[in-house]
């Protein structure tokens, strides 16, 4: 029998508790001029008011490291040591050699085989 109550009263309460959230605010009835579309509406307002500060107080937190940042750059060049000196230009300019030409490669005669012209004058012929 108690168990029937329990599960009575179980099943009872589910539905009460969704009627008892459809008004979040006053025990009561609303006050006298409410309305709920201004107040989300007021709602709205205070959120994006909210999100503004954020973004400038995010915008000058920004500016400041930058400011910051370039200071450190100033500070940190004006330690850097002078660069090293650059080395004497020499009384002359070294030419370059003119390199031989390079010799043709034919194979040794003990690695030919008959047959093999074809790939024999492959490799033999004339770089690009």
């Amino acid at each position: 029998m108690t168990r029937l109550f329990v599960l009575t009263l179980l099943l009872c309460a589910a539905p009460l508790s969704a009627q008892a959230q459809t008004w979040p605010g006053w025990p009561g009835p609303p006050p006298a001029g409410y309305d709920p579309h201004i107040a989300r509406a007021e709602q709205h307002t205070q959120a994006m008011e909210r999100l503004r500060l954020q973004a400038d107080q995010r915008e000058a937190e920004a500016a400041r490291m930058r400011l910051q940042t370039s200071q450190t750059l100033q500070r940190l060049e004006a330690a850097r040591s002078p660069a090293p000196a650059t080395p004497p230009a020499t009384a002359y300019a070294p030419r370059p050699t003119t390199l031989p030409a390079p010799a043709t490669l034919t194979p040794p005669l003990d690695q030919t085989a008959p047959g093999v012209t074809e790939i024999d004058a492959w490799l033999s012929r004339p770089p690009h």
